[in-house]
């Protein structure tokens, strides 16, 4: 394997960030009352990854057969403005863009229907009922407001592992745009539940920008008729309240907070997929019904030191319909593959998403304050599983990830290196058979301030 060129990017990576240190950063707030109680709001967020990636076999990159592949890109780039205008009366809204490679100008994903290039994530406006408590805000427009989990709706840059477990984002870019939905919600927190509650209109899978898979005896989103989608997510607070000002959920408090939940979730549509099991046979439609319970700690080990535990352990239920399952790779680095292997399985790409069970793990342990010295910030080693027992794939598909990250100034400057090993498939008659493994190795610098 060539490392060469990813060990000589890491280590310019790690000598920018030790000769230049960013300044003490005050956030870009404007208080529009003497309180402050009302403002406007603006932040920054850039993930710069450089990664090495062996290729999944039958790979081409720009017509070329590739075994591996080093690529630099930006994961997310977003800029945030909100605000809290009158007691009642919050707004948010979201512009970036994701996934954006040396391919982004060739792979439809990133050049969609619904998203030229850089595009609004989130657009919302929400009421808060009563101005002295957080029983109740009413909102609606374009959100991450989701049901199903907490990785659902990711704060992404507060998350613990370099990446959010995007299964858990479970229609991404087919009836939403990067998991945000047209919807109108309830959420609030009553005593020690949080909970939402989500009416959304679904995109049509057809304006997504890719082709529409043919009609079979194997599930996709159905290209005809339209239903609402209805979701759920209650997290029940053993220790302390999480706060959402905004509907995004945060990945870790380094040890800020004391948290522990028992949360579970939902998203059902009716007539979501379809099947056809031969060119005369009717079309029959079917249920999408998507379910989690999980529980998520986060809290301190130890103040004086500084030190905390971040765990998260979840069950996932879903049903897509009969035998579906999507391949997908994250800013995947390769844009084609050769004929007689899996469609849509060429780079980085795995069984991300189908009808089965999935367990999610993670866990991760927060070390001692200036564990590099005073002003080098400190580290946070982590690991995570997702174990998918999905349908169609003839055994258990394991994706782990182990990691580590350099917080130089919490999560507003931080270095990130992880590695993945995800199975690989070959197709044998109707039967997904995993024939081994596949890595890669990214290194991440994340500033959101």
């Amino acid at each position: 394997m060539n490392y060469r060129l990813f060990v000589i990017c890491a280590f310019v990576f790690m000598h920018i960030n030790l000769f230049a240190q960013p300044p003490e950063l005050q956030e870009m707030k404007l208080k529009l009352n003497e309180e402050g109680s009302h403002y406007i709001k603006g932040t920054f967020l850039n993930q710069i990854w450089v990664r090495y990636n062996q290729s999944n076999p039958g790979t081409l990159v720009l017509g070329e057969p590739t075994d591996q592949t080093v690529d630099i890109g930006l994961r997310r780039t977003r800029v945030q403005f909100f605000g809290q205008l009158t007691d009642h009366v919050f707004f948010y809204t979201q512009f970036g863009q994701n996934n954006f490679n040396y391919l982004s100008g060739q792979n439809a994903a990133n050049t969609g229907n619904r998203k030229f290039q850089a595009f609004f994530h989130d657009a919302l406006g929400e009421y808060k009922v009563w101005k002295e408590n957080d029983r109740l805000f009413l909102g609606g427009g374009l959100t991450i407001a989701n049901g199903l989990s907490r990785f659902s709706q990711p704060s992404v840059g507060t998350i613990m592992t370099m990446d959010v477990p995007v299964f858990a984002q479970a229609t991404v870019d087919q009836t939403d745009q990067f998991s945000r939905k047209l919807s109108v919600y309830a959420r609030g927190q009553l005593g020690k539940l949080d909970y939402r509650i989500v009416l959304s209109d679904p995109f049509p899978v057809t304006s997504n920008g890719l082709p529409a898979p043919a009609l079979t005896t194997t599930a996709n989103f159905a290209q005809v008729g339209h239903q609402k989608q209805y979701q759920g997510f209650f997290a029940y607070n053993f220790f302390d309240a999480e706060s959402h000002v905004t509907p995004y959920m945060t990945g870790t408090y380094l040890g800020k907070k004391k948290v522990f939940n028992l949360e579970a979730g939902f998203i059902a549509q009716n007539n979501a997929t379809w099947t056809k099991e031969t060119p005369v046979s009717d079309t029959v439609y079917h249920a999408m019904n998507l379910y989690s319970v999980a529980l998520y700690y986060d809290a301190p080990l130890n103040t004086s030191k500084g030190t905390a535990l971040s765990a998260y352990a979840g069950f996932f239920d879903y049903d897509f319909g009969p035998d579906y399952l999507r391949y997908n790779g994250i800013m995947n680095p390769a844009n084609g593959l050769q004929s007689g292997y899996i469609n849509g399985s060429q780079g980085n790409a795995f069984p991300m998403f189908g009808t089965g069970q999935v367990i999610y793990t993670q866990v991760g342990y927060l070390m001692k304050q200036n564990l590099l010295g005073e002003g080098n910030g400190t580290l946070m080693p982590y690991a995570s599983l997702m174990s998918a027992d999905y349908d169609r794939l003839s055994d258990r598909m394991n994706v782990y990830n182990i990691g580590v990250n350099w917080l130089l100034k919490g999560h507003t400057s931080k270095i990130s290196l992880d590695y993945q090993s995800r199975p690989v498939y070959e197709q044998q008659g109707v039967n997904w058979i995993s024939s081994g493994h596949k890595g890669q190795i990214v290194l991440q610098y994340q500033i959101f301030f």
